[in-house]
């Protein structure tokens, strides 16, 4: 088939896979589009940090891990050295840097994790808890107010 003229995958709210990692993780990722669906290695996700939230230190050998923050604030890691992110920062982690990403905001912290290629990502994900988006997290991500 040429891929030139494929039709484009469309995935709504609703259709996303929420997981968090462990039972005691401060976050949550609802994967949009994995290397399955994407026919691609890569793995996209909305991240949902908790007050206080923060990803465990971790690195990749091969992937490249791109957040965008959608919502909140937080702090970036990555080889000890800490930047500030909030809303509409992107930070860009290359291969083998050991990094983090922690909600030092007042209100949950939204991020587009995009990894590619996968390099297990979408597997650890899935490994984990089912959980599912709240109202909050529906709000946000339609962009409407919280009621």
């Amino acid at each position: 088939m040429n891929e030139a003229h494929v039709i484009p995958v469309v995935r709504s709210l609703r259709e996303y896979q929420v997981y968090r990692i462990d039972p005691d993780a401060t976050n949550r990722l609802a994967i949009i589009f994995d290397p399955a669906v994407a026919k691609r290695s890569l793995t996209s996700c909305i991240e949902i940090f908790d007050v206080g939230g923060k990803t465990p230190p971790n690195q990749h050998q091969f992937a490249v891990e791109m957040f965008f923050v959608l919502e909140g604030e937080g702090v970036a890691i990555c080889d000890g050295k800490e930047v500030a992110i909030c809303s509409g920062d992107s930070l860009l982690v290359p291969p083998t840097g050991t990094h983090e990403i922690r909600n030092s905001g007042s209100t949950r912290l939204y991020t587009l994790t995009i990894m590619v290629p996968n390099e297990g990502f979408v597997e650890l994900i899935r490994s984990g808890v089912p959980d599912e988006l709240d109202a909050e997290d529906l709000a946000v991500l339609r962009r409407r107010s919280v009621l």
